[in-house]
Parts: structure tokens; sequence; C-alpha cells
């Protein structure tokens, strides 16, 4: 018998342990080998602006690189808050991701109250690319360069209608600095995404918008909009015969950026394998290509990179939405 009661303990520790297990369940999803199923990408505007575009050229290269899909959900809405705050909101596991913009960084300036922090309660991945933003004008506009475009509005005040993708956004806002700039008067309609703003544009029902070439060039090729000039230190590679404002006399740059981010709180090696895979594949030339020829460059930060920047950007853009006297409705 004592053989017997010597030898109890080792089976009983055991069966505690086993028990142990049990009830611990299976391992929650986050610490299965990252990603395990699909992953969604959440894109807080319509279809077919450059947030959208950008977004799918993520969700394309993540799918490459870590061998799951990656599928975009398009949540437009209020400036980008409404997809910003389903991320925001989501399971910090890594299996809801957020391709956003410019938006992040003034709406908390913009609005009176946010149902989300978008500093805290968002986790940077990667600062993905930067898109400097043009003046493109609808066709039947009698203008061909920016002198002739500024002399046409100072004749026309308030006459002239420009879209932008919600107040606060990078066209809205480039437009706002452009008037305070060269002293001319627009009217500004709002619409639910880029997409919507330079089809809008195209149709002359605007006549003005001031957006990246990301969305913009496949109507410049196709002539249904006239490019004016760029806000950059530099032409366009895909528009090079079009002048710099600077080079029109005008001081003005201004340009929207990109980025990938996840609700706060996602394990920091999930954070890791994402921007990881997402440096690596924009690395690779076919990544580059689509982003470049979209008139985009590819910036491809670390998450504490991405962090600060996004930190300064919002400091920056509140100042001019603060001088601007710009709020939402």
């Amino acid at each position: 018998m004592a053989w017997v009661g010597g030898c109890r303990r080792p089976w009983t520790a055991i069966a505690i342990a086993a028990a142990a297990l049990a009830v611990s369940g299976p391992p929650l999803r986050a610490q299965a080998p990252y990603p395990a199923s699909t992953v969604e990408v959440v894109v807080p505007f319509a279809a077919g602006g450059a947030v959208d575009v950008t977004g799918r050229v993520v969700a394309q290269a993540l799918s490459k690189a870590l061998g799951q899909s990656f599928v975009v959900i398009n949540r437009p809405g209020a400036n980008s808050n409404i997809g910003n705050g389903v991320v925001a909101r989501a399971k910090p596991d890594g299996y809801t991701l957020l391709v956003s913009s410019i938006g992040l960084a003034v709406n908390k300036a913009l609005y009176k109250s946010l149902p989300y922090d978008p500093l805290a309660d968002l986790a940077p991945i990667a600062l993905v690319s930067n898109a400097p933003v043009g003046l493109f004008v609808t066709r039947s506009l009698p203008v061909g360069n920016l002198k002739d475009f500024i002399n046409h509005v100072k004749a026309n005040p308030n006459k002239l209608n420009y879209a932008s993708y919600g107040i606060g956004s990078s066209p809205h806002l480039a437009a706002e600095l452009f008037q305070r700039t060269t002293g001319t008067k627009l009217t500004h309609v709002p619409f639910s995404g880029n997409g919507p703003a330079t089809v809008a544009t195209v149709a002359d029902t605007t006549q003005v918008i001031f957006c990246s070439t990301v969305a913009a060039l496949p109507f410049v090729l196709d002539g249904s909009l006239k490019p004016i000039a760029f806000g950059h230190d530099r032409r366009s590679p895909q528009l090079p015969d079009v002048p710099t404002f600077r080079e029109s006399g005008v001081d003005f740059v201004m340009g929207t950026w990109f980025g990938l981010l996840a609700p706060a709180s996602t394990p920091t090696p999930v954070i890791g394998t994402l921007n990881r895979a997402l440096r690596a594949a924009l690395a690779d030339p076919e990544f580059q290509k689509i982003v470049t020829s979209q008139g985009a460059e590819i910036v491809s930060s670390s998450p504490e990179e991405f962090a600060h920047f996004l930190r300064t950007e919002s400091e920056r853009l509140s100042t001019v939405i603060r001088e601007a006297n710009i709020h939402s409705d």
C-alpha cells in the first residue's frame, strides 16, 4: 500500500494539469499562427477613390505575402469616421484592419465629439504612401493654366463648385488653403468619397477638384479632366507637362497620405508581422509599379515612425482647421 500511495501523487498532479487544460479551452485565435483566416481591410470611403485604390493594393500585397485572404470592405461616411470607428471598436486580434488617410488626423479637431479617439484607439502599423494633390477642372471650363483659372474664379466669385470627399478631407483642406493663398472664392460640394467627387467633376456637376492623381489620372488620360497645377516640389512623373503651383507663381504645396492601422491593443507580434509583410511586399517592383503608376510615392514606415507622423500631422492640420474656421455640421 505504501508503494501505491507513493505513486498516487504524480498521477494526481497529472489529472489536475489535464483538468486545467480542459477548463482553459482552445487557444485564442490571435495566439494561432497569424493569419489563420480571412482578414477584413476596412476602407472608410466609397469605392473608386484614392484611399480605396490604396486599400486594394495593401490587401493584395498582404494576401500575397502572408498566404491568406485580405478582403476590402468599404464603409464610407462622415469623413472616414464611420469606418475608422468600426475598426477602433473591433476585436484587437489582427483580423480587422483599417486603411485610412488624412481625415484620421483632422477629425478630432473637426468634430465636437467622436465615438473613438483616432490617436488612442487605433494602433499604427505602417505609413504606406503619399500622394501630392493636383488641381483638376472639368474640360468645359475655359481655362488652360493656373493664371487663367485664378482670373476666372476672381471674375466669378462663388460661382464655381469644387468637389471633395467630405468636410475636412484632403481636397477640402487643399481648396480652403488655395482660396486663402490666392484670394479666390469657390463653393464647396462634399461627397462620400473621392471616386464620386471626381466623377461629379467629370460630369460637370462640380467644376473643380483638388485631389491626388490616384483618382484623377484615368480621367486626365481620356480627356475628361484638365490638369492645371501640381502641389508638390517637383512635377508628377505621370503628368510631366503639368507645372507645379510654385512654377506657376503660387506658393502652394499639399498632399495626402495613406496608412494601415489596427485596433488598439492588437498584439505586438501581429503588428510586427503585418508591418514586415507589407514593407517586403511594397519593395517588390510589381507593387511599386502599381503604386507609382497612380501618382503616389511609397513610404513604407515602421509602426513607431507612423505613430510619430500621425501625432505631428494631427497637430499641424488641427491648426489649419482652426485658422480656416472649418467645422462639421
